[in-house]
This record gives structure tokens, C-alpha cells and sequence, in this order.
């Protein structure tokens, strides 16, 4: 497919979801002159504010194809996993549309993690060791193979919230029940030990470009306590982290899992994202997912300074290694969550959220009224980013912009950044 000359050429991008990712996505093309039209689908309160909203199913591939041939996209760019798991980027292109996302075929690395370890092992990829359980009867032999503290995942997905890791064997196993009588396998891990990092790269067959190295916080409280969630906040770059750390992990890791679904007749083309563990014995993956990762894309691309549409069509053009470096801001990106009263079990909705209407203010769960008030939607309600020379200053900012909002019995992590500002965290 050819690419478009995005320079001269008028360059229409359709962004689905609705999201703070697709949020940060759509502001950031937004900013891009190469981009003349944007819209968003369905979108969300704030993304309204940026990009002209769509009405759309996004579990309906034939209305996805539907609404970029009515809209007359140049690009489709989709943001949430379940539609790529289900196909959607294989049908815009299919139609005729350039999209940036992967065919189902390779988003399985994150739709069954069966697959990511089979891809894995195959690629010589380190990872944690794993049995999978599909039967209540094989559970406790299965859990007496591994050691607290104890990880069990759902094998599909499950938005961030499917993994439990749980010192008391009891909690684990009651976790693994849960997935089993839903009719989900329970993957059980062996525990990765050491700090997280998350890296993003566009990938083109087996081209891969690596962009800033990214953590986030999966505990709903301060001091990594309580429920794992779908993310209350996240920081770029790594301070604690070498430069070259990127292009190692890529040389290590995501090449040789780029490669091997490339073999497998399933080239992955879009956002491949390493979760990782930098354990005392070296990187080794947590887990794989098939599209930008939310909370971090929200600080990764406040920092991008090349233009974005330029890179997501080369991707979906199969031009990216045509591209030429990709340029940063200096400084740091810190993003803070806030959530809805009651997350990350059940949310309450329908608050009236106020003040969230500055600079580096994403929406996520909102919608607006008939009245024009915007209420919380969703449990994840906001990404509040700020940036600064380094993280105190990305810090000091993102949670200055914070605190003017307010959404009634909502809460939010205060120590987003705050051991690596304070130097506490080392591979």
C-alpha cells in the first residue's frame, strides 16, 4: 500500500476509542499539521474538545469499516485491545484503508497469553515460568509447583484487572476459582522480581522503533497497596534506567518476538508493548499487549516532538524503517489517575465532574449531559499530566493541574514518580 505524501497531501484520521488514551492521541494529533480533519469514536467528553465525535459500536467491525468509508479516512488508528483482538484493523484494511493496529492474528500476543508464551519461548524471550489450568481438579498441584508470592492471570482479556498477585496461597487459589467457574483459564507465574518498565514500539514486520521507556503503578493505593487496577498513574523517562536501555530490550526482546510472529504468518504492524520486569538476573516480560498502554501514553507522547501521524501511517504503510529518528521533548511526563468512588471494584457513575477542563486534563470515563454538565462514566475518570525539567518538576505540575478538579468521592494516587524522583529505584 502506498504511503501518502503527508506533507502535501490532506491527511483525515479517524482515532476509535474513548479513552484518556485516545485522549492523548487524538491532542497529539491535534498539534500535528500534517493532520486536517481528526474525529474520534465514539470518544468522550474531552476528546470532544480536540476532534469531531462519531457515534460507533466498536465491537462491530462492519461499522468501524462503515463509518472511515463515510468519514473518508485516510488513516484509522484503534486504540482499545478488543477490537484488534476481534479484527477491526483487519477489516479497514481489507477495505481498502491504511490502520494503524494489528491483525488478529498477531494481536492473540495479548488476547490469550498461551500464545505470548508459546511466541516467547519459541523467540528465546525470557519470561516467568507458567502453568496454565483449564480444570478446578489440576488447581492445587499446580499452585504447589510455585512459592509465594503467588501470580495468577486471566488467560484473555481483562482490562488490566485479571491478575492477582497474592502472598496467601488461599487468595490465589480463590482468584484462579473465580477465572475457572467464568469458563477462563487461570495462568499461573512464577513472581518476576525487581522494578517495572513499560516499552512502547512501533512495529512493522520486523521493524521495530522503540519510544521512550515508561512505569506505571497497577495498585490502586499509595505504597503499591491494595487491588491491582487498569493503572492510576504512570512517568517517562526512566531516570533510574542507562540510554541505551531501549535498544537493548528491542535487540533482546521485542525484535525477537517481532520476528518470530513473522514466521508464524502473523506480522504484527502497530504498537507492540513489552511489559517488563528488570530483575537481578536481567529483563524478562511480564507481558505483551497489542496497542498503547494506558496510563503511560498519556506521559509518553507529552514528550513526543515528532509529528505523530507521520509515524503511525509509515507504521500502517509498512514505511517505518524509511522514517528518521524520532525526536523528544527534554524533561519528564508524569501522569496521575483519578478514579471514581469505588474502583476498581464496582464505580460509581453519574457525578458531575468539575475543573477538568485545563491543559493536560485527559478524560476517560466522562460523558456530557443533555444539560452540558460532564459526568464520570467509567472508573477511571481522568488522567491528569503535567511535564517538567525532571520528574519533581513533572511531578509538582501534574499534580498542580490536579487540584482544581473535583468529582465527588473520587481518589487518586500521591506518590506517582515519587521513589524514582527521590532515587530510590535501580534495575
Amino acid at each position: 500500500m502506498a504511503a501518502l505524501d503527508l506533507r502535501s497531501a490532506t491527511v483525515r484520521v479517524l482515532v476509535v476509542g474513548s479513552g484518556a488514551r485516545e485522549h492523548a492521541i487524538a491532542v497529539s494529533l491535534a498539534q500535528d499539521p500534517e493532520v486536517t480533519a481528526l474525529a474520534c469514536a465514539p470518544g468522550n467528553a474531552g476528546t470532544a474538545a480536540v476532534a469531531e465525535q462519531l457515534g460507533l459500536d466498536m465491537a462491530d467491525n462492519a461499522a468501524v469499516v462503515a463509518l472511515a468509508e463515510s468519514w473518508s479516512a485516510d488513516l484509522v488508528v484503534i486504540g482499545p485491545e478488543v477490537p484488534l483482538v476481534a479484527g477491526a484493523a483487519d477489516a479497514v484494511r481489507e477495505a481498502g484503508i491504511p490502520c494503524f493496529g494489528p491483525s488478529a492474528a498477531a494481536a492473540r500476543i495479548e488476547g490469550s497469553k498461551a500464545f505470548a508464551k508459546s511466541v516467547m519461548s519459541s523467540a528465546g524471550v525470557p519470561t516467568a515460568s507458567s502453568v496454565m489450568v483449564d480444570n478446578p481438579a489440576h488447581l492445587d498441584t499446580a499452585l504447589g509447583v510455585f512459592t509465594p508470592p503467588y501470580v495468577v492471570k486471566d488467560d484473555g482479556l481483562a482490562a488490566g484487572k485479571g491478575v492477582v498477585v497474592a502472598s496467601d496461597v488461599e487468595v490465589a487459589r480463590a482468584h484462579a476459582l473465580m477465572l475457572l467457574d467464568a469458563g477462563h483459564p487461570a495462568l499461573l507465574e512464577s513472581f518476576l522480581d525487581g522494578p517495572e518498565a513499560s516499552l512502547f514500539c512501533l512495529v512493522d514486520g520486523s521493524t521495530v522503533v522503540p519510544l521512550l521507556p515508561a512505569q506505571d503503578f497497577k495498585r490502586v493505593g499509595d505504597g503499591d497497596t491494595g487491588p491491582n487496577t487498569g493503572g492510576m498513574g504512570a512517568y517517562a523517562p526512566l531516570p533510574w534506567a542507562g540510554e541505551g536501555l531501549a535498544d537493548e530490550l528491542v535487540e533482546r526482546i521485542v525484535r525477537p518476538v517481532a520476528v518470530e510472529l513473522e514466521r508464524r504468518g502473523a506480522p504484527f504492524s502497530g504498537l507492540l508493548y513489552a511489559g517488563l520486569a528488570m530483575t537481578s538476573g536481567g529483563p524478562a516480560v511480564i507481558e505483551f499487549n497489542c496497542r498503547f498502554g494506558d496510563p503511560e501514553t498519556q506521559a509518553v507522547l507529552a514528550l513526543l516532538r515528532t509529528p505523530l501521524a507521520r509515524l503511525l501511517h509509515a507504521t500502517a504503510t509498512g514505511t517505518l524503517a524509511d522514517q528518521p529518528p524520532i525526536e523528544w521533548e527534554d524533561g519528564s511526563a508524569v501522569t496521575v489517575v483519578v478514579a471514581a468512588e469505588g474502583y476498581p471494584a464496582t464505580p460509581r457513575l453519574g457525578d458531575v465532574i468539575t475543573g477538568a477542563e485545563g491543559d493536560g486534563v485527559l478524560h476517560a470515563g466522562t460523558r456530557r449531559r443533555d444539560d452540558g454538565a460532564v459526568v464520570s462514566s467509567g472508573g477511571r475518570v481522568l488522567s491528569v499530566v503535567g511535564t517538567g525539567a525532571d520528574l519533581a518538576a513533572a511531578r509538582a505540575d501534574a499534580y498542580a493541574r490536579l487540584e482544581p478538579v473535583r468529582l465527588a468521592g473520587s481518589h487518586h494516587r500521591t506518590d506517582i514518580a515519587l521513589r524514582a524522583e527521590r532515587g530510590e529505584i535501580g534495575p
